[in-house]
């Protein structure tokens, strides 16, 4: 049987000869971590700063100019196997591996493994490992410059780009060994990947790919849902496959349609005697995918299409959820994932400028019904097709796809990040002449690897695209889109409703952190990203008299861009398919477009997203010269209900009422017109539309005279933390609280809650500790618009 040991132990870490470091750092040999990295470690020994606090990030670039060296000691005995690899499953970047003095490998990807056959440099009792890392930021400047998106050249290199800043994360630029390394110890033969192609209708067929160190016959079975199935193998057969059919499978649906059964699916290998050789052992899902372009009156479509039945994507972007992905364990993946799931997304876009994630991030989305679109990892940028670079791409790309074949989670890939858009778009042709820039890439070497290695799932060539090289690729009408130019070329968010696009899989607008988050730093990596804020907070709120107001308004207005633009695509259900909001995470404490900040707190665009991708939405929306309510019905059943529209005044007055029947068929948007007495305004200031507790301004908020803020709270005990109990007495407009002010640890169930009087909301807060009742219902902690008067 194989065996895998690992080497995580006794690992210490010096910087390289001749590298201008601090003299604390130098000279050094330091306890390491593996898995880990450089700046981790340095952390840990209390040489550095916290990186992610204050102007840290500045101070700590030399690390990623130095070289550095891990190294070890380990026993081994020989017990007679045929083959012993040295297995690094992620090497942060250039490295150089030395085995007992001797160099056995090098590797420049940290995309990929790497295997090495070490059984002849091993010597029974102790043996030393050195990982040399070479200064990746020296690598990457040691190619000719291409067109990149940022200060540095990540693009020459095969490493996580955002690594060397973003505009919403900080350059600090790792060496480290990030995965897992081991000995692997074998004998005859191994497997040395598994792939299954899944079928909805229960087949599964498995293809493995076999190594020899020996030469016999062996079996190789399958086993999944209680069905086995065996093939000999003949000795040196270098691929096998075996299929077989699961009867009546149960069906893996996404989170909203169905549930998320899996079965384990195990391939064993092993020699006519019965001796196992090899194990393999993932769980699968039985489901299809489809990626519908169909061309159309209005273009052509972009719609996933699951167990043939089109899915509406409501997702948000998923990006490296700490810039050192080392500490990212299967606990933090599962929260920040149901994190998602309780805002009501269905949808991840792992981006190309990250990672590919662990298997625990996959595993996690196969078990909530999450679906992942996965991009290839490029972004932003022009990538050289030579080598060395499109070896390492080659390898990573057949590697990657072969790893997460297995997860039903997982229904597309996409060739890149704005690479395509980038080339027609940014200027490159000019700087690039006649130099490849990766084109190669995205429509011949991925469709291809994809094609070979996992058909069951479609691939796209890049984010945007518009599914025709003679298209632009970010037309709105085709394909995916990326919507920027609300942002970065006007920041009035009612741009959003100038065009209906297929599928957006892009879209953002900037907030800032928690306030207890940013009392570790105030970073802003977007150019004019503070003036942008203070543009649309200037269009649409009240002004702000202090930093406190600034906080909840700046919070608000993000809230509010990406509602009214989810709520516009939403509301065009059928033509557009699909939101992707740029973005759900953060990896530091940063203003930035995520709607959970960098230690893991809800933004108010959290609650926004759980009130705007709610299964059945309500929405005020315009249409033509007037203002129509809109039910979208993603559910699978018909929606019936009865519903009031009322047009008020600011002092709760009735003006003129309708009652409406709401019968959405499943999977729909159905609109309702107003008649005009309820629909249009004596006064646009003073009148609101009302349904429910949503509501339709006819001017922006800075134009409306709310009256001051009365309302009567009442703090008390509850099983599941304490309960603030508002009961308004005048209109209240976006009640929040914000108990984080008072307790780091505290988190509270609702936001921007709109009240007319005598309406009563409950407010729920876990906290770690006691909180003072007369603090927790007064400003800056209880907020509302009022408060602005």
């Amino acid at each position: 049987m194989t065996r895998r040991r690992p080497i995580d132990q006794g690992w210490s870490l010096a910087v390289g000869n001749g590298s201008a470091v601090p003299t604390n750092v130098a000279g050094r040999r330091v306890p390491a971590t593996v898995p880990g990295c450089v700046h981790t470690d340095l952390l840990a020994a209390g040489l550095i700063p916290d990186p992610y606090h204050g102007d840290n990030e500045a101070k700590l670039g030399w690390i990623g100019e130095s070289d550095w060296s891990y190294r070890t000691t380990f026993s081994w005995t020989d017990e007679g196997d045929d083959r012993v690899d040295l297995v690094c499953d992620g090497l942060d970047t250039v490295a150089t591996v030395i085995l007992n003095d001797v160099e056995i490998g090098q590797a420049a990807n940290m995309h990929r493994s790497h295997r090495f056959d070490v059984r002849d440099f091993l010597r029974s009792g102790d043996n030393s490992l050195t990982v040399d890392f070479a200064s990746p930021l020296r690598y990457a400047h040691g190619f000719p410059d291409l067109p990149h998106g940022y200060d540095k050249p990540y693009n020459q290199i095969r490493k996580m780009a955002c690594n060397f800043g973003w505009d919403w994360g900080p350059a600090l630029v790792t060496s480290g060994i990030w995965r897992p390394i081991a000995l692997h110890s074998w004998s005859v033969a191994r497997l040395d990947t598994v792939r299954p192609l899944v079928s909805r209708n229960g087949q599964v067929e498995v293809r493995a790919d076999v190594a020899w160190a020996g030469h016999e016959p062996l079996l190789l079975t399958a086993t999944v849902g209680g069905v086995a199935v065996q093939v000999a193998v003949a000795p040196g057969t270098p691929h096998v496959e075996a299929g077989l059919t699961v009867p009546d499978p149960a069906i893996w649906w996404p989170r909203g349609y169905g549930d998320q059964p899996l079965y384990d699916l195990e391939v064993t290998l092993a020699t006519s005697d019965g001796r196992t050789l090899d194990r393999w052992q993932r769980r699968i899902g039985f489901r299809s995918v489809v990626l519908d372009t169909t061309p159309d009156e209005d273009g052509s479509a972009y719609t996933l299409v699951v167990n043939d039945l089109p899915v509406f994507v409501k997702g948000v972007n998923w990006i490296p959820d700490d810039c050192f992905p080392s500490r990212l364990t299967r606990e933090r993946y599962e929260h920040r994932l149901r994190q998602a799931c309780e805002a009501g997304v269905n949808y991840l876009r792992v981006w190309g400028g990250g990672i590919y994630e662990s298997d625990d991030f996959y595993d996690v989305a196969d078990e909530l019904g999450l679906l992942v679109g996965q991009d290839f990892l490029f972004a932003c940028a022009a990538y050289s097709e030579e080598e060395p670079l499109h070896g390492e791409v080659a390898a990573e790309a057949r590697e990657q796809v072969v790893r997460l074949a297995s997860h039903p989670s997982l229904v597309t890939w996409t060739g890149n990040n704005e690479c395509v858009w980038g080339f027609h778009e940014w200027g490159w042709r000019e700087q690039l002449a006649d130099r490849t820039w990766g084109a190669g890439y995205y429509f011949d070497l991925l469709p291809k690897t994809v094609a070979e290695l996992d058909p069951t799932r479609p691939y796209w060539p890049g984010s945007p695209y518009a599914g025709d090289p003679d298209i632009y690729p970010n037309e709105p009408g085709h394909g995916s889109t990326h919507q920027w130019d609300v942002w970065w070329k006007d920041p009035d968010y009612a741009g959003y409703r100038a065009s209906v696009p297929r599928f957006v899989a892009e879209f953002g607008f900037q907030g800032p952190a928690n306030w207890s988050t940013m009392q570790h730093g105030y970073h802003q990596k977007a150019a004019d990203g503070d003036a942008k804020i203070a543009a649309a907070l200037e269009a649409y709120l009240p002004p702000h008299r202090d930093e406190d107001d600034w906080h909840y308004l700046a919070q608000l207005n993000q809230a509010r861009a990406i509602s009214l633009g989810l709520e516009h695509f939403r509301s065009h259900r059928g033509r557009c398919m699909g939101t992707v909001v740029w973005q759900l995470n953060d990896c530091w404490p940063v203003v930035s477009w995520a709607a959970i900040d960098g230690e893991g707190r809800h933004k108010l665009l959290w609650y926004a997203l759980r009130h705007s991708y709610a299964p059945r939405l309500l929405t005020f929306q315009p249409r033509g010269d007037t203002v129509a309510l809109i039910a979208v019905n993603d559910g699978i059943d018909t929606w019936q209900e009865e519903i009031v529209v009322r047009r008020i005044a600011l002092d709760g007055t009735e003006l003129a009422a309708v009652r409406l029947e709401i019968d959405a068929p499943a999977t729909s948007a159905l609109t309702l017109e107003l008649p005009a007495d309820v629909a249009t305004p004596g006064d646009e200031r003073t009148e609101l539309l009302v349904a429910g507790r949503v509501w339709w301004t006819y001017v922006s908020d800075r134009d409306i005279a709310y009256p001051k803020a009365g309302y009567d709270a009442v703090v008390e005990s509850a099983p599941d933390g304490t309960r603030v109990v508002v009961t308004a007495r005048t209109v209240l407009r976006d009640l929040t609280l914000f108990p984080d002010r008072l307790d780091p640890s505290a988190s509270v169930d609702t936001a921007m809650v709109n009240l007319l009087p005598g309406e009563t909301a409950s407010f729920t807060i876990r906290s770690d500790r006691p909180l003072e009742a007369a603090e927790l219902t007064t400003r800056p902690v209880l907020r509302c618009l009022n408060d602005l008067r």
